[in-house]
């Protein structure tokens, strides 16, 4: 006989908001082995136009290839994603580095099937401060200009590894819910990638949501989570805001265990603190064990599980590991 925890899990729709783990498609398969529904595909977010146009390119034909999965432009997509057995696939840059400085760009990504953008990756950049900057400025002038065509494009704005202030200021200009994709909450572990309870009252005050981020030095002191660590991150981010705003954004990458080698561990971290990228505060030394019972997407159902056990009902459960998300996908996108 079937658990309620599979049942559950089998009959939601579960999207994780956070997902560069899938920018490598042999990984894919996880992802639907965990039951997923959708996910946020990474898609040359962090390098300039021309190089984002050939990897959106590469994705496309893989799209178009491919009977088992389904480009995601609406919240209608990601429903019949989940009647068909397909998994539903959209784009997310983790910074503005493909927009340059031409506004036309969020236009024409849109058209691609970007669906969300993050406006900075910890440092400072056109749009704002990032959370690991030296200061703490809010948006610049190309950033209100670009909120603006964010919202009249329809794509999402997401404020995850972006400073305090540009974040509220990205809250307070746009006319459609802002997203924190992927972090985890300063007050139940603090970690400059973290945020604080006042930014997640903000995101849930304009209707968004905060996925709950799953890289080990977001979650714990502990090198090695546990499930138990990172539930009560979702704990703190629904007693801060409700439970209609809370998702997950679990951001499993490569680089993490199993999928990266110790030698791949220990010459890949140097270089990204020496250009400043991730600092040791923020992202501790690696290897990276993600929280125990979920290390990797294929066992996704032991947090229905563990959520239900902690003592959340079935419509809860439902919320948190993907209506939410599709509320705020259908009010921006369109159903």
């Amino acid at each position: 006989m079937k658990s309620t925890a599979t049942m559950i899990h089998a009959e939601a729709t579960i999207i994780d908001a956070a997902s560069p783990l899938a920018e490598q498609p042999q990984y894919l398969e996880l992802y639907k082995r965990g039951g997923v529904t959708a996910i946020a595909v990474e898609a040359g977010g962090f390098s300039n136009a021309g190089t984002t146009l050939r990897e959106l390119g590469r994705w496309l034909k893989l799209l178009q290839a491919r009977q088992d999965l389904l480009l995601v432009r609406k919240a209608s997509d990601i429903r019949e994603a989940k009647a068909t057995g397909r998994l539903g696939v959209f784009f997310h840059f983790q910074g503005t580095e493909p927009i340059e400085d031409e506004l036309d760009l969020v236009t024409a990504y849109k058209a691609l099937g970007v669906g969300v953008i993050q406006l900075t990756y910890n440092l400072k950049n056109r749009v704002g401060d990032g959370c690991e900057e030296r200061t703490d400025a809010g948006l610049s002038r190309f950033g209100l200009r670009l909120i603006r065509r964010m919202n009249e494009s329809q794509v999402i704005i997401d404020c995850s590894h972006t400073g305090t202030c540009t974040t509220q200021e990205a809250i307070d200009a746009s006319a459609h819910p802002v997203i924190i994709s992927h972090a985890g909450a300063s007050a139940i572990h603090s970690s400059p990638r973290n945020i604080t309870d006042q930014q997640i009252k903000s995101i849930a005050a304009r209707g968004g949501v905060v996925g709950a981020a799953g890289f080990p030095g977001f979650v714990s002191v502990s090198s090695r989570p546990s499930l138990q660590d990172y539930i009560r991150h979702i704990d703190h981010i629904v007693q801060q805001a409700g439970i209609d705003h809370v998702g997950l954004g679990l951001d499993y990458f490569a680089g993490q265990y199993p999928f990266a080698s110790l030698e791949d561990f220990h010459s890949d971290y140097p270089t990204t603190t020496e250009k400043g990228t991730w600092s040791i505060t923020g992202y501790p030394p690696p290897p990276y064990y993600y929280p125990a019972g979920i290390e990797t997407p294929d066992l996704l159902c032991n947090l229905t599980d563990g959520l239900l056990k902690r003592g959340y009902s079935a419509d809860d459960v439902r919320k948190i590991i993907g209506a939410n998300w599709l509320r705020v996908f259908g009010q921006v996108w369109g159903e």
